[in-house]
């Protein structure tokens, strides 16, 4: 391609925004810009009603494809705008899409019934900003037998690795899921389990807030053990990598009927304990790695400006270094949007987008269907 610029678009599992980043690949992917803007409240409660089964699904998923694509482009041509660029000036666009349904193979999952969906339809994102665009990343990895998540993982192995160095970027969102850069260059990784989702579910339910700013209502309770016990009593902590997980397992439905099999706990409690079950599950992973001398933990995604879940991870684990990715040079969160920008850049380059070690894959695979501008 003549042009080194790519746009990555993200619409994470906490579906608060739309994510935009603008990298420049010919100077080791370097980020020029980044921006955040909010989606319709009702085209975010469509997306969420489709992420558990429900009537004329099929319907309503087909107006919710559109109708993201069409917020998606309308954000790509505002930053566009921004940034006093055009259409012309930009390689591609590299769109995640938002997933819907994440069916990855499992002990209770034969590959051959495994699957993920993503919509955001990419042809209309191409025709309405004339950008090349590339979408559909995950399902090539799942064809290949991978668990077709987490991807970002080859990203921050090609802008984060360090040779004398064993690093691990947790990146934190509705789900969470961690990148181990052995300094050897080996990398491996997976979902931990839930992010922020359970407590961006909770606090909406009961509080009508979009998210815990900083922790403060989870700071402003104590740990439910009886709860946490029941949170962490989960087959899927249980299984070894590669393995991945979404929404559909961990959401306010299945919150709430967790919490009416126990007395009745204050509301911010419940927030503790949420909180408090990120910590565990993504520090424990971490301590699982057996990781020897200084090892460095960097924080992106949402949950990095949970203050409250930060200071709960530097006391789990003390003996490393805890920072966000600002200080490798990508705001904490800019890193999924410039990850997918960079999976862009792969799939037109011919480069695979996956890691085997981390998604299960028979092999590495180029990702990503192509829908020019």
């Amino acid at each position: 391609m003549s042009s080194s610029l790519y746009i990555g678009l993200m619409c994470g599992t906490s579906l608060d925004a739309i994510d935009i980043a603008l990298i420049d690949t010919a100077n080791q992917c370097k980020l020029l810009a980044a921006a955040e803007v909010p989606l319709p409240s009702a085209l975010r409660n469509a997306l969420l009603a489709l992420c558990s089964a429900g009537d004329n699904e099929i319907e309503r998923m087909g107006q919710a494809d559109r109708e993201l694509a069409l917020a998606l482009a309308q954000a790509v041509n505002q930053f566009l705008r921004s940034q006093s660029l055009n259409a012309q000036q930009i390689a591609a666009i590299g769109s995640h899409g938002q997933t819907i349904r994440h069916r990855p193979t499992s002990p209770q999952r034969p590959v051959e019934q495994a699957y993920t969906l993503q919509i955001g339809d990419p042809n209309t994102l191409a025709e309405e900003t004339g950008i090349t665009t590339i979408a559909d990343f995950r399902r090539r990895d799942i064809a290949a037998g991978g668990q077709g998540a987490p991807l970002v993982p080859a990203f921050h192995a090609a802008v984060f690795s360090r040779a004398d160095s064993n690093r691990v970027i947790a990146n934190i969102g509705g789900m969470a899921n961690i990148t181990v850069l052995h300094k050897n260059g080996s990398v491996n990784g997976y979902d931990t389990g839930p992010g922020n989702v359970l407590m961006d579910s909770w606090i909406q339910h009961r509080r009508n807030s979009e998210y815990d700013r900083d922790g403060d209502w989870a700071r402003s309770g104590t740990v439910d053990t009886g709860l946490l016990e029941k949170l962490l009593d989960n087959p899927y902590y249980r299984q070894t990598g590669p393995k991945s997980t979404g929404r559909e397992h961990y959401n306010l439905a299945t919150l709430t009927a967790l919490l009416n099999t126990l007395p009745p706990i204050p509301d911010n409690d419940v927030q503790a304990t949420l909180l408090e079950a990120t910590a565990v599950t993504l520090s424990d992973a971490i301590k699982a790695e057996s990781l020897e001398g200084e090892v460095s933990l960097f924080l992106c995604g949402g949950g990095a400006y949970n203050g409250a879940l930060r200071q709960r991870l530097e006391e789990k684990l003390s003996e490393m270094i805890v920072e966000k990715t600002d200080a490798l040079g990508i705001p904490a969160n800019a890193v999924e949007s410039a990850a997918f920008a960079w999976l862009a850049y792969a799939a037109l380059n011919g480069k695979p987008g996956n890691v085997p070690s981390v998604t299960g894959a028979k092999g590495a695979r180029i990702l990503g269907a192509i829908y020019p501008g």
